[in-house]
């Protein structure tokens, strides 16, 4: 990237009033230098079957070509036409409900014959109008995809044949993989094969929702194969990936392995949603981007974030401004607005863009117009900002599907899943960090390089591969620090619970064995570690360890519990193992992560914490760059610990150790003059 992308999703195929050129005008005053289109219009586009008109899109280049601003397309797949279903209803997804009806988005089944040969005719036809264009510097391969639980026949079919090549065609290993004796539900023909949609077996089921997130590796796959036949060398290949959405991105998205599909894209993209006004910490800004970063550890673009969203995300003055460079700190070179102006109309009528429906000048608007003009004159100590982080978090798609069928805190029978999931775990850990200002990078689990990072984190990583415990065992072994949550390794990578004692595998590098767990009730923690916590309880799920070698760091202070362990650290060759057998307050796990990092080794010179969040890297000029962010409504002071260097938003100098005053909702960014020094 030669510039930092400052942009919009813009949509002309939705206006009330002919406006092209007053937008541009205020495009221009706000420093937006690229807009996203298409995406979202195919019914336009293709009014009826072979029958296209892409005047919007034309009209849209014609006007941002002019002006010199640059064009992102989007491929219009993610939405069908309404006489694509009337001809052919069946390319609607069967899900477990069902077959959907039309009217939403994204309800369609990726992998249905017809529907891809109308989706390559449309990609063809929109990429011959564009592709040479001047103004186009990239591709967006059709939106958010997911699976869309589409699972008919179609699918089954493919489903069986995948697990015919992952097995080899031995039905025995199958049915004793995946523990199918039970209850009957064991396969003795491939034809006799079950509709996966009713099973209860959660190995199956979860193996089943592994292949349907391979779908979407497949679908982007062939659409950037169709992309890369147009596109230039320098237009880019990107995707919006999302997140688990829970009102705002939350945490690793279950229906997407987002390490697999990012292989064939040439730029990492994102689309980032966050709470406002006084919910704004940044943490969602943060993992969002470290998660995009680490796809193909290089910068990232943010093709959908926040502008004026929900009444609820209105946002105050100077946070929309935090935020934008909230996304920079984390490596960002790029962040598109969603949207530019309010729709007038349908279901999303109330999820505002920068302009609210009158398309005046407002105060969200204004203040982008700050961040337009201020990214033009820094970006070149702005773009390229790289991080060399010695903590990583180990994330797996695995782990959180196996967890939605065996949820921590069931019922009686375990036959309803709820209370904690997976990435509730996740962010129990990543936000404890972030508040700490210790930065991460994600991991998967085929991460060769583990000794890389002086410390890793496994949050309830419930199924792992033998040989993925095995390395973790190893990276303990020479001199790395592992930290494992309750629910680590407890099966493998099939859903199968061992017949070793827990925590199998990993027993030998944490010193610790358990064999039983439970809900707490009215249980706390004791122990040096935790004095001076005001909350000592035990939350979620327990498991009653029982130091093999290890260090216990906290017991359950409970009659029937006392004699076991909670928390332990054990030293394993050169390195530590720590286990953490129960859920715990916020600030109970700052002490345990505080004491795990120390022993680590990893460097902690930012004594700050939330909501005073410092972020750095080294920009393109290879200089070190420090962001101070300011996560309140009131102004925070902190002390400056990078060399002596220049605040770039005010030109002034700043000096090792000295003090920064942040006022509320703002930031202060400081480059070092001597990095190399």
């Amino acid at each position: 990237m030669d510039k930092i992308r400052f942009g919009v999703a813009y949509y002309d195929e939705y206006m009330p009033c002919e406006r092209l050129n007053e937008d541009v005008k205020m495009m221009k005053k706000a420093g937006i230098n690229t807009v996203r289109i298409a995406e979202s219009a195919w019914s336009t586009y293709e009014p009826q079957e072979g029958t296209f008109d892409f005047s919007h899109v034309l009209r849209v280049m014609d006007a941002m070509e002019g002006e010199g601003m640059d064009v992102i397309i989007g491929t219009p797949t993610y939405a069908i036409p309404s006489w694509m279903e009337k001809s052919y209803p069946d390319i609607l997804a069967e899900t477990r409900e069902g077959r959907g009806i039309y009217g939403p988005r994204q309800i369609m089944d990726i992998t249905h014959p017809v529907y891809l040969f109308y989706a390559e005719r449309v990609i063809r036809k929109l990429m011959e109008c564009t592709a040479h264009r001047k103004c186009v510097v990239g591709f967006q391969l059709d939106n958010e995809t997911k699976y869309y639980q589409t699972a008919g026949k179609n699918v089954q079919r493919q489903f069986v044949k995948y697990l015919r090549e992952k097995f080899r065609d031995n039905l025995d290993a199958m049915n004793a993989e995946f523990g199918l004796n039970y209850w009957s539900n064991r396969v003795n023909a491939w034809e006799d094969f079950p509709d996966v949609r009713g099973t209860i077996n959660g190995s199956l089921g979860a193996e089943f929702e592994k292949f349907q997130r391979s779908l979407v590796t497949k679908f982007l796959n062939w659409q950037a194969d169709i992309v890369n036949e147009y596109r230039r060398e320098e237009q880019f290949v990107t995707h919006n990936l999302d997140y688990e959405w829970r009102g705002y991105s939350y945490g690793i998205q279950p229906f997407v392995d987002h390490k697999e599909a990012a292989k064939c894209l040439t730029v990492a993209g994102c689309d980032i949603y966050h709470p406002s006004q006084d919910e704004l910490t940044g943490t969602e800004i943060a993992f969002g981007g470290d998660i995009v970063r680490c796809l193909k550890q290089d910068n990232y673009l943010v093709l959908e974030t926040a502008a004026q969203g929900f009444p609820c995300w209105t946002p105050y003055k100077g946070q929309l401004r935090l935020q934008a460079y909230s996304h920079l700190a984390s490596g960002a070179c790029g962040i598109e607005y969603w949207h530019w102006h309010s729709i007038h109309n349908a279901c999303e009528t109330y999820w505002k863009g920068l302009l609210s429906h009158d398309f005046a000048e407002n105060a969200t608007y204004l203040e982008s117009c700050r961040i337009g003009k201020e990214f033009a004159g820094l970006q070149e100590h702005l773009l390229g900002l790289k991080k060399e982080n010695e903590a990583a978090v180990l994330v797996s798609n695995e782990a959180l599907t196996a967890l939605n069928w065996f949820g921590i805190e069931a019922d009686a029978g375990g036959s309803k899943p709820g209370g904690v999931d997976y990435n509730d775990v996740f962010r129990w850990i990543y936000d404890a960090l972030y508040r700490m200002n210790v930065e991460c990078d994600i991991i998967w689990p085929d991460e060769q390089n583990l000794l890389k990072y002086k410390i890793i984190f496994t949050p309830a990583l419930y199924a792992a591969s033998d040989e993925l415990l095995n390395r973790l065992n190893e990276y303990v072994k020479q001199g790395g620090t592992l930290v494992s949550t309750f629910k680590t390794g407890f099966v493998n990578e099939h859903v199968k619970v061992s017949y070793q004692v827990q925590p199998r595998i990993l027993r030998e590098c944490m010193g610790v064995r358990y064999h039983q767990f439970a809900f707490p009730k009215n249980v706390g923690l004791a122990g040096k570690i935790i004095e001076g916590v005001r909350n000592r309880e035990a939350k979620a799920f327990m498991e009653l360890l029982i130091p093999e070698g290890a260090r216990t760091l906290a017991v359950y202070e409970h009659d029937a519990w006392k004699e076991y362990a909670a928390v332990t650290k054990n030293r394993f060759g050169d390195g530590n193992g720590y286990y953490i057998g129960c859920m715990t307050d916020s600030e109970l796990l700052g002490k345990i992560l505080e004491d795990a990092l120390q022993a680590a080794g990893v460097g902690r010179e930012v004594t700050e914490e939330f909501p005073v969040i410092v972020r750095k890297g080294v920009n393109g000029l290879g200089r070190r760059l420090w962001y101070y962010l300011n996560y309140s409504d009131g102004e925070q002071n902190a002390v400056y610990v990078g060399k002596d260097g220049c605040d770039i938003l005010t030109g002034n100098s700043v000096r090792e150790k000295e003090g920064l005053m942040i006022p509320a909702w703002d930031l202060r960014i400081v480059e070092e003059e001597n990095f190399w020094d």
